[in-house]
């Protein structure tokens, strides 16, 4: 017979993933030391353990190394100067209410901590550029889901993808989720020779942080549990 978990085990694995969930950040300068390959491959197991609907488990992911980082960078560079964004999933029609005051708010918290004035428009035109330098990150992960499967396949796939960003944390490495990057998702199916039936989610750029990296200092604020949640009786 299974033996129920003492109270005191399960505070402790709540406390871990507290600790891990309250550590995660979005990392925009990374080392350039690559993660080896097992490391990868315990961060990936472990994600996959993400719950999805009836469990199609619907997420791949294309994860890059060495040389091959070097030519998606620069190929994304290159559409990024020759083409307009057209993502699969169309962005945000708008951020209302609350969404629109925390995304402003994590704006000037990266400008402040990088030290880009507010009206500098070059500057802050080179830093969003650095998404498509992949913070200088020597992985990038490019998740994808059956276009089939529709916004619950993009749902689940973002249960994968908070479950890889803190198994990375929990192994000492540094990450950040990159809508930008799939914003070209012709040319990613292209570079990765991926079927056309594969709706490009998203990036998620990895690596070991860059401690002396001023934008890593910026750590964003989370509403109070009285704005997201209503409990009824």
């Amino acid at each position: 017979m299974r033996k129920t978990k003492e109270l005191s085990d399960v505070t402790v694995d709540f406390d871990a993933l507290e600790r891990l969930l309250s550590t995660r950040y979005s990392c925009r300068g990374f080392r350039p030391d690559p993660v080896p390959r097992d490391v990868i491959e315990q961060i990936v197991t472990a994600a996959g353990r993400a719950p999805s609907w009836c469990n199609a488990q619907p997420w791949q992911v294309v994860i890059t190394t060495g040389e091959e980082t070097e030519r998606f960078r620069n190929s994304l560079l290159d559409t990024v100067d020759r083409e307009k964004p057209a993502p699969d999933m169309p962005w945000p029609e708008s951020y209302p209410g609350a969404t629109g005051d925390r995304r402003r708010t994590c704006g000037y918290q990266l400008y402040h901590a990088v030290g880009i004035a507010r009206d500098d428009h070059a500057a802050r035109a080179g830093q969003s550029r650095e998404n498509f330098r992949l913070f200088g990150a020597p992985h990038v992960a490019i998740v994808s889901s059956e276009a089939a499967l529709g916004p619950y396949g993009a749902l689940d796939c973002g249960g994968f993808v908070t479950a890889f960003m803190l198994a990375a944390t929990s192994l000492g490495l540094a990450s950040i989720a990159q809508a930008s990057v799939a914003a070209y998702p012709e040319m990613i199916r292209a570079h990765f020779g991926l079927a056309a039936s594969r709706t490009i989610l998203c990036a998620i750029s990895f690596g070991y942080p860059d401690p002396n990296h001023p934008a890593n200092r910026l750590r964003t604020e989370r509403a109070e549990i009285s704005e997201i949640c209503d409990f009824r009786s």
